[in-house]
């Protein structure tokens, strides 16, 4: 099992399942979602993804059709995405984690859209 939360702890939750393969997202809609050069995420079975205490504070956006960005309406805190496309898969921000990851990140995706000031210097492989 895994544990997370937000940075101001009022959304908590678990993990009671396994964490898919970990991967950097390069999208410029992951960039503006998380204010940095890319997120780390992986895929959780929805059934597997617990909120424990502050699900209402939990708001969404929709920040394409389909895709719902869901985030801590006190802090700002991204904590998972949804798509209409796959509703029994989340995918988890993993740094609202609070356990430790099995594995590293094993890719970078979306690359193609990178913000132009990061420079990716390790050997993992890249995906347009």
């Amino acid at each position: 099992m895994y544990k997370g939360s937000c940075l101001c702890s009022t959304v908590k939750y678990e993990v009671r399942g396994e964490l898919g393969t970990a991967i950097y997202c390069h999208c410029s809609r992951c960039r503006k979602a998380t204010a940095t050069a890319f997120a780390t995420n992986a895929s959780v079975a929805a059934s597997d993804f617990v909120i424990i205490e502050g699900e209402a504070e939990l708001k969404a956006f929709n920040s394409s059709p389909g895709v719902h960005r869901i985030f801590c309406s006190n802090c700002g805190s991204s904590i998972i995405s949804r798509r209409d496309a796959m509703p029994d898969v989340v995918r988890l921000r993993l740094g609202t984690l609070d356990t430790p990851l099995p594995t590293q990140p094993t890719a970078h995706y979306f690359v193609a859209s990178k913000a132009e000031w990061y420079e990716i210097l390790d050997d993992l492989p890249q995906f347009a």
